[in-house]
């Protein structure tokens, strides 16, 4: 008997070995810029955003959405950028992060999702553009190698430096090229933001759930098509993210504040159903 109790918690901690071996650790691919470059281009981004786009400046919804994110941001797969929440008034279901931390949610995105849990999971799947740099490696790779050393080094913020962001077509608009991720990236913002979710406590099937209710509304004219076109689907996403949760341990989970959630949606609710619906 004591021989077949050794041999089954061998088997289980064998069992436990090759599940977290299964697990994807996902790093940032080849970046011809550095980490501070990153930083830099948010903040270029966030002046011509602050320009273009309606920010919402609601205390209660800014408080909220700084709240959820830095807890998120607790987490080693969130990396170490100086991560920074802000909302649109703009009727459209979407979200967008710039390389650096600036994350932004739309009104319309806040006023359509069920808990605050699928808002973490949101936040956790662009914080992971960001972590894993995916905006400056799209970039990287439409420079010609002869030009990349031009970057090495320079301040991005610097007006030559900016001109020849430029002639490659790497802006700081909401029609950047920092934006438009391959389908690849997608699905390692999928997986790395499961990661996120566990790590700091809430339930990582909010991303599933977040996913599959978006699938089904996608051909709805809610909004949500726009979300899945800036975000394309890798294939099998809901499958993939719950294959992933089930490998995961369980953990505790709980949300912030369900009452300020609440309190948020109302708002953004009231916001998106008054607002222009600018589209990007």
């Amino acid at each position: 008997m004591k021989r077949i109790a050794v041999l089954a918690s061998a088997a289980a901690v064998l069992v436990v070995v090759q599940v977290a071996a299964q697990v994807r650790d996902i790093k940032p691919g080849f970046n011809i810029f550095s980490p501070e470059q990153d930083v830099q281009m948010g903040r270029e981004a966030v002046k011509e955003i602050e320009h273009t786009k309606p920010i919402l400046h609601n205390d209660d919804v800014d408080v909220y959405l700084s709240r959820v994110g830095q807890r998120l941001a607790q987490s080693r797969h969130a990396g170490e950028f100086p991560f920074r929440f802000h909302a649109v008034n703009d009727k459209v279901v979407n979200a967008f992060a710039f390389p650096g931390g600036p994350v932004y949610v739309n009104s319309g995105l806040l006023a359509s999702i069920d808990s605050e849990t699928e808002l973490a999971a949101v936040l956790a799947h662009e914080m992971s553009h960001v972590a894993l740099r995916h905006g400056t490696h799209q970039a990287t790779k439409s420079i010609p190698i002869a030009a990349a050393a031009a970057f090495f080094g320079a301040m991005i913020g610097d007006d030559s430096t900016l001109s020849q962001l430029t002639q490659f077509g790497i802006n700081f608009g909401a029609q950047s090229m920092l934006l438009h991720y391959s389908r690849e990236s997608e699905s390692e913002a999928d997986l790395n933001g499961v990661l996120i979710l566990h790590d700091t406590g809430y339930d990582p099937r909010g991303m599933a759930r977040f996913f599959e209710r978006l699938e089904a509304e996608g051909t709805q004219p809610s909004g949500a098509a726009t979300f899945l076109s800036d975000h394309p689907s890798p294939g099998n996403r809901v499958e993939v993210v719950d294959r992933e949760i089930r490998m995961l341990s369980h953990t505790p989970t709980h949300e912030t504040d369900p009452r300020a959630f609440a309190r948020v949606q109302r708002i953004a609710s009231h916001l998106a159903a008054h607002a222009a619906g600018d589209v990007r």
